[in-house]
């Protein structure tokens, strides 16, 4: 076994690595950019080197300099994760030549499945069946339009080198497939330096389930079940799970066998997955092969109670696998939620910012037989995988996930049940998250009732994407018992008397009642309320209701009588703003001060700015140009996906601020817009 290796990755992954190193006594080393020279995985790991600038090209996808560190450190090993260099041969071979071990699949292997047209090809010869389409190495726009019609709409464009949803669209008409392509071809170029597409006929409800197999270097492989990875948005996952609902013992059996058939057809060694497309009717088909660990493998662990980390390592090091195929159980059901820095409502925008406040549900460990069972990747109720801490910044330069959220049950019903719970304990402040998306997707009937297929999202829009809730009583109420604790706290003892009667000021009067008005921004415009002293106690009084009120409220947690209720809630006070937390829902309530608000807000006028720090890479109008509400303006590059920009109103262009190839800020002015005539 290895004494040092080196994890030539950052955030989560490079967390859950050396997480496993550490308990097998193995010291590791984090390679950081300029962007995540404070990050939790340098702090993390036993040693930490700075590699160079923020964009990856400049730190962590600079092959020689991370190899460059790992001998200079006396690693024996590298691991890559996922993403960055994980599936890059030329990599793996760099690392041979090196007198390292890559903790991965032999070079042959990521040739073999880098390119998914001829991974297909591969595959046929093999006999694991595949998706009708077309694979070859022809790319002339022209014949891909041809074999687009000659398989028949809708077809799906994918990157051939591509994963992780990037340099994907779904064709529905003749028409849309050269804007299509073009844009597959640009973001694929971008994210893989690569710009071959291949095309599929794209099935109508189909389920995404993939199989974990194990390869080591004495020629043993096997399966490890398989997840369910249907629920995705733009082509990435959302939730995933194990096993995949109803799915049977043959179909597991034969969908397993086929996965390791592939990996024998290209010699694997190490962790592997092989997707597969599903018809509602049982029937599979391949996708691809990932040459590496794979986001989701948590729920893999949670259900065989193997850590797959730890295999890796053992195969990388010579050692056959743990377990034979017929010593491998299912144990339970396990879900898996990616908490991501997002704008569900804004087409999953990603957001960037500070963690400025971050609360998380406690990890448990489950109870078997009155005991904990002692291994961190078996059963345990809650788990979560995290990069990130309490004032962490998710930056424009990598993946904007936050966290994975894991849960474990004896069955999927009381997975479920867990999973509703951890999500609702989530409380994050500083930027956009899918945390309130994914309440009301684990609480759908659909995904409730297993009612599984990749276009789940888009059937259930309307359960998922509801119009926002009015902010209610119980928020408000929330909301002022903690001003009452802050402005508790800021009274102070004069020391010099220490019995002052000033030291417990409050609304009391002396000859009556008295009240407090307090004055909120929301969403819904301004929201007025007034706490009301009386001989009987307090009253609070809001959109014309009027109850009895009682709070107690002390360090971020507050208990609130309202008549009859009992409120549990949490909060956190900025100079400017109150964010409630009660029963999974988080309300922002900005602070109005009446002495200093205007009496009208001042009109902004007409522009588009930039969501979020990126490239132009397209300009659709020039000015003078007359636009609906809709209309496609401007497109991005951030976070290696292309975001189109909308306008936001009928109008008239005014001035196009910015041209292709020109970097931009958040929130920069873009375009600016005039009313229509």
């Amino acid at each position: 076994m290895f004494n040092k290796i080196l994890i030539a990755n950052r955030g989560e992954i490079a967390c859950r690595v050396a997480a496993t190193c550490r308990r097998l006594g193995i010291r590791t080393v984090a390679v950081y950019s300029d962007a995540d020279a404070d990050a939790r995985h340098v702090a993390f790991c036993d040693e930490a080197v700075h590699i160079g600038g923020a964009a990856a090209r400049d730190s962590y996808l600079r092959a020689d300099h991370i190899i460059e560190v790992a001998r200079a450190t006396g690693a024996q090993a590298i691991h890559p994760g996922y993403g960055f260099l994980s599936e890059n041969e030329g990599f793996a071979e760099a690392c041979a030549a090196a007198g390292l071990v890559f903790i991965g699949p032999p070079a042959s292997a990521i040739r073999a499945m880098g390119s998914k047209s001829a991974a297909k090809q591969l595959m046929e010869t093999a006999a694991v069946p595949l998706v009708p389409g077309y694979h070859g190495e022809d790319q002339d726009p022209a014949l891909l339009r041809r074999e687009a019609d000659r398989i028949g709409y809708p077809v799906l464009l994918k990157a051939s080198a591509g994963g992780g949803g990037k340099g994907m669209r779904v064709v529905e008409a003749p028409e849309a497939f050269e804007a299509a392509l073009a844009s597959v071809k640009r973001e694929a170029l971008a994210s893989f330096g690569d710009e071959r597409v291949l095309v599929e006929k794209y099935l109508t409800r189909p389920r995404h389930i993939e199989i974990q197999v194990f390869a080591d270097s004495q020629g043993h492989c096997v399966y490890l079940f398989e997840r369910d990875c249907s629920v995705q948005r733009r082509h990435q996952k959302v939730l995933e799970e194990a096993p995949a609902p109803g799915m049977s013992e043959e179909r597991r059996r034969a969908m397993g066998e086929a996965a390791v058939a592939a990996a024998r057809a290209v010699g694997y060694v190490g962790a592997g997955t092989v997707e597969f497309i599903a018809n509602q009717d049982g029937s599979f088909y391949f996708m691809e092969m990932n040459t590496r660990l794979q986001v989701e493998h948590p729920v893999t662990e949670m259900i065989t109670g193997q850590d797959l980390v730890e295999w890796q390592l053992r195969v990388a090091a010579g050692e056959p696998l743990p377990l034979a195929q017929e010593q491998l159980r299912i144990d339970g059901h396990a879900l898996e939620a990616r908490i991501y820095a997002e704008n569900p409502d804004k087409q999953f925008l990603p957001s960037t910012g500070t963690l400025r406040y971050l609360r998380t549900p406690a990890a448990v460990q489950f109870m078997r037989g009155g005991a904990v069972d002692g291994n961190p990747h078996g059963p345990a109720g809650v788990r979560i995988d995290a990069g990130v801490r309490e004032g962490d910044t998710i930056s424009p330069y990598y993946d904007p996930m936050i966290a994975k959220l894991i849960v474990w049950g004896r069955d999927r019903d009381e997975a479920l049940a867990r999973m509703r719970q951890a999500l609702a304990a989530y409380q994050v402040v500083g930027l956009s998250t899918n945390v309130a998306f994914l309440q009301r997707l684990v609480a759908c009937e659909a995904f409730a009732q297993a009612d599984l297929d990749t276009g789940l999202i888009e059937r259930n829009r309307a359960v998922l994407f509801p119009p926002a809730a009015p902010v209610g009583m119980e928020a408000i109420a929330l909301a002022v018992a903690a001003l009452q604790a802050r402005e508790a706290a800021e009274r102070r003892v004069d020391e010099a008397d220490p019995h002052s009667p000033w030291v417990r000021a409050g609304a009391w009067r002396l000859n009556g009642d008295s009240h407090t008005d307090y004055l909120f921004g929301a969403a819904d415009g301004e929201l007025r309320a007034r706490l009301q002293a009386t001989a009987a106690g307090e009253w609070l009084r809001f959109d014309g209701r009027s109850e009895p009120f009682r709070a107690v409220a002390h360090d971020g947690s507050c208990t609130v009588v309202l008549g009859g209720r009992t409120l549990h809630g949490h909060y956190h006070l900025e100079d400017d703003a109150v964010h409630v937390f009660q029963a999974g829902r988080h309300v922002r309530l900005d602070i109005v001060d009446p002495l200093r608000h205007a009496s009208a807000a001042e009109a902004d006028g007409g522009k588009l700015a930039a969501p979020m720090p990126g490239r132009i890479i397209a300009v659709m109008v020039e000015a003078g140009k007359t636009i609906r509400k809709g209309d496609p303006l401007v497109v991005m590059e951030a976070m290696k996906m292309e975001h189109t920009l909308t306008a936001p109103a009928d109008g008239v262009v005014g001035e196009v601020l910015y041209a292709v190839g020109d970097q931009v800020q958040d929130g920069a002015q873009l375009v600016t817009l005039a009313p229509a005539a």
